[in-house]
């Protein structure tokens, strides 16, 4: 014997059809608790736990004194950390994926010498992944590795792994850089990422550290309209 469905599954299946038919579009404001409450015969508390798990999932943001919104759920990542592509996609509800374009070992020219801090021609470990919510395309992953940290890199199964997971695993990071720039990509770019080259993108050059072992320089491409970063800083009370 099957269970009912909780009652405030109802309302949450209600709010994710309009969202999704376009009757509710982005910053569209939701009918109140109290409104949903009455329309569903349902308690104000079981309302509010259906907009809740829906603010948790990213389809909807309160504003105080405002009520709330239909958000635009662009992947987004935070900025003052490093995250696994593979567990925010999934985390968001949605199916991950990636592409492997290539997995090599090269001689570092000036600019990944300069950033890994590393003599010109050295040998670096050289990956390139689409990564993919939905099989939609939202990061262009082009890393370089200190082969010294982490001589296995290139006997990884990426499609198993993402390159965050197999770093994690060797060097725990303790330090992180990001550079972030709105840039134009070039064609190669443009069509590994399945957009029109003169979309904005947004690149994120990451630097990471375990302990006092540079590890890895990447540089991330995002479609402008698929992705959007994330910081929060939070004051120290006294």
């Amino acid at each position: 014997m099957t269970s009912p469905t909780p009652r405030y599954k109802a309302i949450e299946d209600f709010l994710l059809e309009r969202i999704h038919g376009g009757a509710y579009p982005v910053n569209h404001q939701i009918p109140p608790e109290e409104q949903l409450a009455r329309d569903f015969s349902v308690s104000r508390m079981t309302a509010n736990k259906a907009i809740q798990n829906l603010v948790q999932k990213g389809y909807l943001v309160r504003q105080a004194g405002l009520g709330t919104f239909v958000t635009d759920r662009k992947a987004e990542s935070p900025l003052h950390e490093v995250m696994n592509i593979a567990s925010e996609v999934r985390g968001r509800g949605h199916a991950y994926s990636n592409e492997v374009v290539r997995c090599e070992a090269i001689a570092a020219d000036d600019e990944v010498a300069l950033r890994l801090g590393l003599r010109l021609g050295a040998e670096v470990f050289h990956s390139i992944l689409v990564h993919l919510q939905d099989g939609l395309p939202i990061q262009l992953e082009d890393r370089f590795v200190n082969p010294r940290w982490v001589p296995h890199y290139l006997q990884s199964d990426f499609t198993q792994v993402t390159p965050n997971e197999v770093l994690v695993a060797s060097c725990p990071i303790s330090d992180v850089e990001h550079v972030v720039e709105a840039v134009l990509v070039d064609v190669r770019t443009a069509e590994l990422l399945q957009i029109d080259p003169a979309m904005p993108c947004l690149s994120v050059i990451r630097r990471t550290w375990s302990d006092d072992h540079l590890i890895s320089y990447a540089r991330l491409i995002h479609p402008g309209d698929r992705y959007k970063l994330r910081s929060l800083h939070k004051r120290r009370r006294a």
